[in-house]
């Protein structure tokens, strides 16, 4: 199965490259440096949906902190076991999101990343 995904993969980003798209939003995939390998090889500048995809050798994500995310998993589990009803707790959507941008990433692809972008995001790795 893996590699006919695998081979799916690189049809689709040929096919991107061929149209000469400027730059390419991921969803949530589970093969990410496979993502990650076809996007730098196709020179496409592409942000992420987790900064592991960041840490990967992706350009950049914009993504919710996954640490608050499982404090508040911890919290209403603590909450259900204390015998709160689940259907009585409240939705919580994330309310904090951490912009990471890989400048090596950005030098491979011959991007310059602009001042005001790197002022405001949340981590910058050279």
């Amino acid at each position: 199965m893996y590699a006919s995904n695998e081979r799916h993969y690189e049809e689709v980003f040929a096919t991107i490259a061929e149209h000469r798209v400027g730059a390419l939003i991921v969803g949530a995939f589970p093969f990410t440096h496979k993502i990650v390998q076809l996007a730098a090889h196709y020179r496409i500048p592409t942000i992420y949906p987790r900064r592991d995809y960041v840490d990967a050798g992706g350009l950049m994500s914009y993504a919710v902190g996954y640490a608050e995310v499982y404090r508040q998993v911890g919290i209403y589990t603590g909450r259900i076991l204390n015998g709160e009803k689940p259907a009585d707790l409240p939705v919580i959507l994330p309310t904090k999101f951490d912009l990471v941008i890989n400048l090596k990433t950005a030098k491979a692809l011959g991007l310059d990343v602009p001042p005001s972008l790197l002022a405001i995001a949340d981590e910058v790795i050279e």
